[in-house]
């Protein structure tokens, strides 16, 4: 007896949409099991999470606080894995994409005018993330190196980055000596919605980013060129489209939208540079799943990007009530991304099962 995958035809958009949503069903379910096994009351779990994400208006502001660096960070690998370029590093990307706006804020040798402060961190922080996601590009297009790797050894290089400064030359004098930059001047902080924490500067920016992003891929040149890559390498070859450029494109707009989540962070939500964990909980990671249950379309990122801010709220709100480990949301990513990829190989592929001529 054999049994093999074939690949399948192109599965229709409506059925990617259902299967997404089966898996996510699917994911949500084998958590209620494992709350169940372990004594606790999923009715109650789930309720709990619904209402600390979607209750009222504190949890509906916070949500939408997670959601936009999961937004930037997801329409960032959304674009990236359509080329088929895994990158895993948008986490490590946002940390140098903070790491330049603070240095913008607090160290810049010129003076900058109030009014080019925040324009000046953005781009900046977008050049960190950009440059921090093109080495990667180049050892993949020029050496084949894989980029899974180089992607995510990076995150834990950045990691350290941040540290050393926050630890040392960068640790504020007027901090406590926690492991903190000194407080950004006024000029450098992202005006946030009254009586909320929605610096909603950076959140329109991402929508808009979402937004030009989808036209990018449906309605360019290199768009097409993108998504012929991701869906047959060697026919993208044969077309004359050369893979560095793609893989310098992608990974130029996905390294640079982490980096201005990056800047969102520190300049709307913190006002200063934190040790990397106080920065970000894994934002860049959890953007992964945000990207693969919108099946990789920008727009829909918008939507799943919203929900994973209400889970990673609700989250909080779970752990308190129920008085559960930090890292029992962790879980929910994990089975949801498990689900999710399950999900992906059954469109591309179908199990056959032969039986073998008996001799």
């Amino acid at each position: 007896m054999q049994i093999r995958l074939e690949r399948r035809l192109l599965a229709p958009g409506w059925v990617r949409i259902l299967t997404s949503a089966i898996s996510l069903l699917l994911a949500l379910l084998s958590i209620a099991v494992a709350f169940y096994i372990f004594g606790l009351d999923p009715l109650f779990a789930y309720k709990k999470i619904f209402i600390g994400s979607f209750g009222s208006l504190y949890g509906l502001s916070e949500s939408l606080v997670k959601a936009i660096p999961l937004l930037l960070c997801g329409v960032g690998l959304a674009i990236a894995f359509k080329a088929q370029f895994w990158n895993i590093g948008a986490e490590g990307q946002l940390l140098m994409g903070a790491l330049a706006a603070t240095w913008v804020a607090l160290f810049c040798p010129i003076e900058l005018p109030s009014w080019a402060m925040l324009p000046v961190m953005f781009i900046a922080g977008f050049l960190a993330g950009a440059i921090w996601a093109l080495i990667p590009a180049l050892l993949r297009a020029k050496l084949r190196v894989n980029e899974v790797i180089t992607t995510l050894m990076l995150v834990y290089v950045a990691t350290e980055i941040v540290n050393y400064l926050v630890y040392g030359p960068w640790k504020g004098a007027r901090e406590w000596g926690f492991p903190y930059s000194d407080r950004f001047p006024d000029s450098a902080i992202i005006p946030v919605i009254s009586g909320t924490r929605i610096h909603y500067p950076t959140l329109i920016l991402g929508l808009v980013v979402a937004v030009l992003a989808y036209f990018l891929l449906m309605r360019t040149k290199w768009g097409y060129e993108i998504r012929v890559t991701g869906d047959n390498p060697r026919a993208a070859e044969y077309a004359g489209i050369p893979y560095l450029r793609i893989a310098l494109l992608v990974m130029l707009i996905s390294g640079g939208l982490a980096g201005v989540a990056g800047v969102g962070e520190v300049a709307g939500i913190h006002g200063r540079l934190r040790y990397p964990q106080g920065i970000s909980p894994g934002y860049g990671f959890t953007a992964i799943i945000v990207a693969w249950l919108a099946q990789l379309n920008p727009l829909v990122v918008i939507l799943t990007s919203f929900l994973f801010g209400g889970l990673l709220v609700g989250g909080d709100a779970l752990q308190v009530s129920m008085n559960l480990p930090v890292p029992t949301i962790q879980m929910f990513n994990g089975a949801i991304l498990l689900f999710l990829v399950g999900g992906e190989i059954l469109l591309r592929y179908r199990i056959v099962i032969r039986k073998g001529s008996q001799t």
